[in-house]
């Protein structure tokens, strides 16, 4: 089975930046689709970004042009870059990987990372 542990949450004022790490059990490059979710209090949990190996992305629109979704195949990890963070940032953050090439959550899942956006 695989694991995902994240890394890189925490307190930020509004309009700052964080980044998110996340590493995983086996080689990054070997899972074709990497993701990133967030799940606000009492919410859903929604999709952040998505990469796919073959270099597909997809954003969710609310963070289109401030976060950034990379693969890190030197140290393993699949990142994500936030900028011009908002307080309806506020979440908790997951990993999340697998196999398959839908825009759907995979198999594999991180335990999450508080992000937390004051104003």
């Amino acid at each position: 089975q695989v694991q995902l542990v994240e890394s890189g949450g925490g307190l930020v004022q509004a309009g700052g930046s964080l980044r998110l790490s996340c590493t995983a059990s086996v080689k990054i490059d070997n899972i074709n689709k990497m993701a990133w979710y967030r799940q606000h209090p009492g919410k859903q949990r929604e999709l952040v970004a998505v990469i796919f190996r073959s270099g597909g992305l997809q954003y969710a629109e609310s963070v289109k042009g401030r976060f950034t979704i990379f693969r890190d195949n030197a140290k393993n990890t699949v990142d994500l870059q936030m900028n011009s963070l908002k307080v309806e940032d506020t979440a908790v953050y997951y990993c999340n990987g697998g196999e398959d090439f839908f825009i759907l959550p995979g198999n594999y899942w991180g335990q999450g990372t508080q992000v937390t956006v004051s104003s």
